[in-house]
């Protein structure tokens, strides 16, 4: 028995006697004691944790370049090396003297604070704020999207590391940063910021960023031109007013927005600002080359060899081939192309770009022709309309008609609306029958076109309507040459590369094997054979060498793009000829100049000559110029001379004809003339009286197939 709290006797279990858990004999009651081992595993994981944080921070006093980061910063320059180790391009930085803070007037510090780093002038070197917003963000999006970076930690990132996104490289540039804080001054911070950073264009620190885009020292700028040059560095490459400039406008007023939000300027001085406006200081001369260095320096960055914002000294070794880049450039200045525009690329099969000529001078356009121009292919684009078909069963073989067609309003038409009756598979392509290739691809489906242009690499938009079969999207010529290269391979899809695969691990190696596509059967043998016949009797024969040549020709609706694609055993080659402004070549056709283009060159490049044009096994009707045949005359390329000879018979006798343009002999309208070096001197003796030497008279037509594929 026991009284409770109430003052009554309370009757206990047989089993209780009266006393509580914590019952001492002869003292008060003791606290429960914790276990032995729990108390070690807190301890020691206090410990373990200190540890780790000293180890931690003794790795990155190491592998920091903390001895760096108070010596002055190296100009960036990237040398790019041909295959063979030439330097074959230099990008050396535009970077000029350092900018000075108690020179500058405030709105240009100001501005760069405002919009990078409003608390610049009360932290340590690192946002603890900037930090987390940047976590959270980062953990929503599932991957590194924002830096939180400080402008100390961005002076620490642009001068001292990569721009590599991961945990070790940031927690390098947060050390950094605190270093600089404690050894530099706030306005020194600044200043080496401001005179170090990109600002596109291959334009480093202000001084040389207010030259090039607005022809003033740094100490004159406006408060616009500040702010859209601030507005520039969160994007330098995308944001840069010369590539996009309402872009680059849009940005400035953010600026200036913040600027105001932070008290660094009135709204009546933002009432009276000035629009900034652009007058671009221009470019250093740079080295030739440039076409394919400016298309392949994207890949160096992305693969970390040519930092955006590295500096020093740097060399890239590319799939480039000195002597085919020469022999390419070579061939275009003689190709007589007048006022026309021209590309060229060159790849091995299995994708290595060994020369790229993006038009006929890039001073003068540094716009590359052959991997930013989506033009129509013309029928160079029938590839994937018989490739398509191959897939589905037929053979090369099969009849197919090429009688005059309807679907709905649209009536797709023969060159000449010159019909065959029935023809193969094969000889329907090597004579580039509009109505064949329409007819297959509606037989195949269109979506199975569309498929087999995707399996090879197209990535462009295609509209998938009947004329797409005569290629009436546009595309570029680099990926309709990869699509070449595919055939030529036997495996797809073939990507076009500037730099040499990084080693890989083995397992890698076999992932990428088992998901690269490959013919499977016979398909692309028999596609290869098919336009084996194209240049050996159809329309691309002016193309032929005295090796096998695959290849097809291309012209697009009213003459405005002309284009032939082919390949030997080990080289693939496309070129186009065509207007910048869209306007007719007149009577340039993808059978004709790029077929010849594509001939100099490829003779040059494997070492061969240009074959004896054959006559075409197939019947071809009278409107159609093969390359060869001027007014119903032969003509010839003449080795050397860099013309083509016409010979034929009139009503007054033997008729000879000279076509300087053919094969580039002497261009017009400012055309490059070939060097006294280059044109050998050939005493050519005076004709036989009843021999009557004339001007080529203009042709009639394209030298391949009709143009009115592109009608719709």
């Amino acid at each position: 028995m026991r009284i409770d709290t109430s003052g009554r006797w309370q009757e206990l279990p047989a089993d209780d006697m009266g006393y509580g858990p914590n019952f001492a004999p002869g003292g008060p009651p003791q606290p429960p004691k914790r276990a032995w081992w729990r108390r070690w595993r807190v301890k020691h994981l206090v410990l373990a944790l200190v540890a780790l944080f000293m180890l931690m921070v003794a790795w990155l006093a190491v592998t920091a370049p903390l001895s760096k980061s108070l010596q002055p910063i190296a100009a960036p320059s990237l040398t790019l090396l041909s295959a063979e180790g030439e330097p074959i391009a230099r990008r050396g930085a535009d970077i000029r003297a350092p900018v000075r803070i108690a020179d500058l007037p405030k709105h240009v510090p100001n501005a760069f604070i405002a919009i990078e780093d409003r608390r610049f002038k009360d932290h340590l070197g690192i946002s603890v704020r900037g930090i987390a917003r940047a976590a959270w963000r980062n953990v929503g999006a599932g991957g590194v999207r924002e830096g939180g970076s400080t402008i100390t930690q961005q002076l620490a990132k642009i001068s001292f590391l990569s721009s590599e996104r991961t945990a070790g490289r940031k927690a390098q540039e947060v050390l950094i940063a605190f270093w600089l804080e404690a050894w530099l001054t706030k306005d020194e911070i600044l200043e080496r910021y401001l005179s170090n950073v990109y600002f596109g264009d291959n334009t480093y620190g202000l001084r040389a960023a207010s030259e090039h885009y607005f022809s003033v020292p740094p100490e004159k700028l406006t408060v616009a031109q500040a702010a859209m040059l601030a507005g520039m560095v969160k994007a330098p490459s995308r944001l840069a007013p010369t590539h996009n400039y309402n872009l680059a406008r849009q940005r400035g007023r953010l600026v200036i927005a913040a600027m105001i939000e932070q008290n660094l300027l009135t709204p009546a001085q933002r009432r009276s600002l000035k629009p900034a406006r652009l007058k671009v200081e221009a470019q250093r001369e740079v080295p030739t080359g440039t076409y394919f260095a400016d298309w392949v320096l994207p890949a160096a960055r992305a693969r970390g060899q040519a930092e955006e914002e590295g500096y020093g000294a740097q060399e890239v070794q590319t799939t480039l081939e000195a002597r085919l880049q020469k022999a390419a450039l070579q061939t275009v200045r003689r190709a007589g192309l007048g006022k026309a525009q021209v590309a060229l690329v060159a790849m091995r099969p299995d994708g290595r770009v060994v020369a790229m000529v993006g038009g006929k001078d890039y001073r003068k356009s540094p716009f590359n022709r052959a991997t930013q121009a989506r033009r129509q292919p013309g029928s160079t684009f029938k590839l994937f309309v018989y490739l398509a078909a191959l897939r589905a069963g037929m053979d090369p073989d099969d009849p197919i008609e090429d009688t005059p067609l309807r679907i709905g309003e649209w009536q797709p038409k023969n060159y000449g609306n010159a019909y065959r009756g029935t023809l193969t598979v094969k000889d329907a392509l090597a004579v580039s029958s509009n109505v064949a290739a329409v007819r297959l691809a509606q037989r195949v489906g269109m979506d199975k076109v569309v498929r087999a242009a995707r399996d090879l690499g197209v990535r462009s938009p295609l509209d998938p309507n009947p004329s797409l079969a005569l290629g009436t999207s546009g595309v570029t010529l680099l990926e309709m040459t990869s699509a070449y290269a595919a055939v030529a391979a036997g495996a797809y899809p073939v990507r076009p590369r500037g730099l040499d695969d990084p080693d890989k691990p083995w397992w890698q190696r076999m992932w990428d094997s088992s998901v690269a596509g490959a013919s499977g059967d016979s398909s692309f043998d028999e596609m290869k054979e098919m336009l084996g016949a194209v240049v050996q009797q159809g329309t691309g024969r002016a193309a032929a060498l005295d090796v096998p040549v695959y290849g097809k020709t291309g012209t697009s609706q009213a003459n405005r793009d002309a284009l032939f694609i082919g390949f030997t055993d080990d080289l693939v080659v496309g070129v186009w000829v065509g207007n910048d402004d869209n306007s007719p070549l007149g009577n340039v056709a993808g059978g004709g100049l790029p077929a010849r283009i594509f001939r100099d060159f490829a003779a040059q490049a494997t070492g061969s000559r240009p074959a004896r044009p054959a006559a075409p096994a197939i019947a071809a009707p009278p409107e159609i110029d093969d390359g060869n045949m001027i007014d119903g005359n032969f003509s010839v390329p003449v080795e050397g001379l860099g013309i083509d000879l016409g010979v034929g018979v009139d009503g007054n006798g033997l008729t000879v004809t000279i076509d300087p343009s053919a094969t580039g002999g002497f261009p017009t309208d400012g055309g490059d003339a070939p060097s006294e070096e280059d044109t050998p001197v050939v005493d050519v003796p005076p004709p036989p009286s009843n021999v009557r030497v004339r001007p080529l008279p203009p042709r009639s037509g394209p030298t391949d197939e009709n143009d009115d594929g592109g009608e719709q």
